[in-house]
């Protein structure tokens, strides 16, 4: 499911656990304090799909903006 420019994905980490993994849509890194990040498995082990995906979801509107800013570039960092 895409939400907020983001793809949430649940997965079943173990017998009725549940997870969430978010990637930017565009494909592009996650980046957080300038480090950038593939695809965040967030939250805790859900009993359902559902209610991983609905921690996603808080995730995402709580830290959205920050998670799509790019990571600076060398001569970026030095100024």
């Amino acid at each position: 499911m895409i939400y907020g420019g983001f793809e949430i994905q649940s997965f079943e980490a173990g017998r009725g656990l549940w997870h969430a993994r978010i990637q930017r849509a565009d494909q592009e890194p996650v980046v957080i304090d300038g480090m950038a990040f593939p695809t965040l498995e967030v939250g805790f082990a859900w009993s359902d799909p559902e209610a991983a995906i609905a921690d996603a979801k808080a995730h995402i509107d709580r830290f959205g903006p920050r998670f799509a800013v790019r990571p600076a570039t060398p001569a970026e960092s030095r100024t």
